[in-house]
């Protein structure tokens, strides 16, 4: 067995280069910070991810100045939100009011965004991002975290680290490593997705369709819709025990334009099942390791929020952190200020997805049609009530703002991985 070899140290070291991990690397290398991102895949390729960048996120990147360059890439956009249940519609949600200078969420391939991001972080003398690179557990020492140990293509290496961030997801080694404790919430519901093909005349907007027991939500991705497909929690081996040709029945029931292109389904590997968490850490870090994103609260696919989430708490544990790391002045109570700051939001967030839960759970134990609420149907109506709905959604409980600063506007162009 190899021997760990020892690269430089590096002040920050963020395992995970999802949205949380590559954000987080790319502000502290901005203002001047060595960095080093550990992701464990060769690509950020992998589908059936968050593609949602919400106003909240597009904000971000006008105050970092790279709205227009990000938007440069291939992509759609929603303004409305709207659901159909039964054979009515209405506009859930109006995002052309919101106090920002995009009015819309984007919807991106997460692989496109975190190349870009990537891309952006590595013009910084600081930032090294280092693929392959999967992380299997912690260097610790008299209880305080100093570094991660990593397998390399080259082998099993040791990255010291003043400070080690934890965006690894809802299967986080960080957590485990530190022995972090995880409560659970409980969740009635999982997602299957999968992939039709979109027509020129198809509707733009992400839509969400409810009826016969079952809501499907569509994702405009251009060439082809992503769909989201909400079932009782564990009930997918039940639904392959029905067969395809049931499964792509129920679809073209719920959405009837579907019917012409439902075929496309003629395998279960195309079906990708997400088993949906909601949970929390009890606490989001030990001396030495901080925790965010879904690595500290599992969100649920409900608002499609979870990487705007993620995001966010990648600047406010920037914002929070910076002059710390800058001085070498890096304490626990540092890394408590960060969850003391979001925790309170994100809980709330997460109490209303868990209320949405039950809403879902009604609407799968009804198999037989379904009509529009009353309620709803007032609610929508209301004015402000699209506008409200939309400043939720489309900006969160607590939206973020780049207070860091660039260390030199002097950059290199070089990406070493």
């Amino acid at each position: 067995m190899a021997e760990p070899t020892t690269p430089p140290p590096t002040t920050c070291c963020i395992i995970g280069g999802g949205p949380a991990g590559i954000m987080l690397g790319f502000l502290l290398a901005r203002s001047g910070i060595h960095v080093t991102v550990l992701e464990k895949h060769t690509d950020f390729f992998r589908d059936f991810r968050g593609d949602t960048i919400h106003p909240s996120t597009l904000e971000l990147m006008y105050e970092l100045g790279l709205l227009d360059k990000l938007l440069a890439i291939r992509h759609s956009r929603i303004d409305h939100t709207t659901v159909t249940i039964g054979h009515r519609t209405a506009t859930l949600a109006d995002f052309t009011h919101l106090p920002t200078h995009a009015k819309f969420v984007a919807l991106m391939p997460q692989w496109d965004f975190l190349n870009f991001l990537a891309a952006e972080a590595a013009h910084f003398p600081t930032f090294t991002l280092r693929m392959g690179c999967e992380a299997t557990g912690l260097i610790q020492q008299n209880g305080v975290t100093t570094g991660v140990l990593a397998n390399t293509p080259e082998g099993p290496v040791e990255i010291p680290a003043t400070l080690t961030v934890g965006c690894d997801g809802r299967h986080a080694i960080s957590r485990d490593a530190a022995h972090l404790n995880v409560i659970d919430q409980g969740v009635p519901i999982d997602v299957l997705w999968l992939r039709l093909s979109r027509k020129p005349s198809d509707a733009e907007s992400g839509l969400g369709y409810v009826n016969y027991g079952r809501l499907i939500v569509l994702i405009n991705r251009i060439d082809y819709f992503q769909l989201a497909y909400i079932i009782a929690k564990g009930s997918f081996a039940q639904i392959q025990q029905q067969g395809i040709e049931a499964f792509q029945q129920s679809i073209t029931r719920i959405v009837p334009f579907l019917a012409d292109r439902v075929a496309e389904i003629d395998s279960w590997d195309k079906v990708k099942l997400l088993t949906v968490q909601v949970n929390h850490l009890e606490r989001w870090s030990s001396p030495g390791l901080l925790c965010i994103g879904d690595a500290a609260h599992a969100m649920s696919p409900v608002g499609g929020i979870g990487i705007n989430i993620a995001l966010q708490d990648a600047v406010a544990a920037a914002n929070i952190l910076t002059e710390a790391l800058h001085s070498n002045a890096l304490t626990p109570h540092h890394l408590q200020q960060v969850q003391h700051y979001r925790e309170k939001a994100v809980r709330r967030t997460q109490a209303f997805q868990v209320f949405a839960h039950r809403i879902l759970n009604r609407v799968l134990n009804n198999p037989g049609p379904v009509t529009m609420p009353l309620t709803l149907r007032i609610l929508t109506r209301i004015p402000g009530f699209q506008h409200l709905t939309a400043r939720f959604i489309g900006l969160g409980l607590q939206p973020q703002h780049i207070k860091t600063q660039p260390a030199t506007p002097k950059r290199v162009d070089t990406l070493r991985t």
